[in-house]
């Protein structure tokens, strides 16, 4: 099975941090972020891996180079216009051929992605979305489900008062390939804000994965000193 890292985004809430150097290479605990996620894909067989950049890209490629000293392969993706979390996927259509991993590249995770994508696989999922349990839940995609854990209702970034859940979207996804006939080539498109709404309208089988793993998002300097706190304690495996 074949992965991808999101990790073309700029970073903006991270600044000064990020202004020159991408996100996905922020060092936590002496290791840049990406290490984390290249590991994680590999301790689950993930070894063929993609992924896209725009802000700084020398840096990654100059750090994970084809990725064999990683025990994976790399396959960068250059986007000179940011293309989105689902325009990224759109772009390498002809590269994921088959069922795949996809991460944001903001993710500090140790979710168990091999049982996430035996749960996709046993409910005949088009796509699955690992979810966790948060207490502000507008920042990000809010998800509805029902027994099945199928999902009813992704709103991306809802106002207060129109919150109907906490589960929201981890930015860890199981995708089956057919998923990217629903995204237009070389336009910026996300998968919160128009694939997964596309795929609900289309009636296609969308399933949410909540987790108990850890999991946090690195979007703001509050967050990355969490990371760094987290990993030092324990709470993530270190190199």
């Amino acid at each position: 099975m074949k992965g991808m890292i999101l990790a073309a985004g700029m970073g903006t809430r991270l600044r000064p941090l990020t202004d020159n150097l991408p996100k996905i290479m922020l060092p936590i605990a002496g290791r840049p972020l990406i290490d984390y996620i290249v590991r994680l894909f590999r301790e689950h067989g993930i070894e063929d891996i993609a992924i896209n950049l725009h802000h700084k890209p020398e840096t990654v490629r100059e750090h994970l180079g084809d990725g064999q000293r990683f025990g994976v392969h790399v396959t960068y993706s250059f986007e000179e216009k940011l293309l989105g979390t689902a325009g990224a996927l759109g772009k390498l259509r002809n590269f994921f051929t088959e069922r795949f991993v996809a991460i944001n590249g903001d993710m500090l995770s140790s979710i168990d992605i091999s049982a996430q994508v035996d749960f996709h696989r046993s409910r005949r999922a088009t796509a699955t979305i690992a979810l966790f349990e948060v207490a502000d839940p507008t920042t990000r995609g809010v998800v509805e489900l029902d027994g099945d854990r199928r999902i009813r209702r992704f709103v991306e970034k809802p106002p207060a008062d129109r919150v109907f859940s906490n589960l929201v979207n981890a930015g860890v996804y199981v995708i089956e390939p057919e998923v990217l006939n629903y995204i237009p080539d070389n336009t910026l498109a996300d998968l919160g804000t128009d694939t997964f709404p596309l795929l609900l309208q289309a009636g296609k089988r969308l399933f949410g994965y909540p987790s108990s793993d850890y999991l946090l998002d690195i979007g703001t300097l509050a967050s990355y000193k969490q990371a760094e706190e987290d990993v030092l304690s324990g709470k993530v495996k270190r190199f």
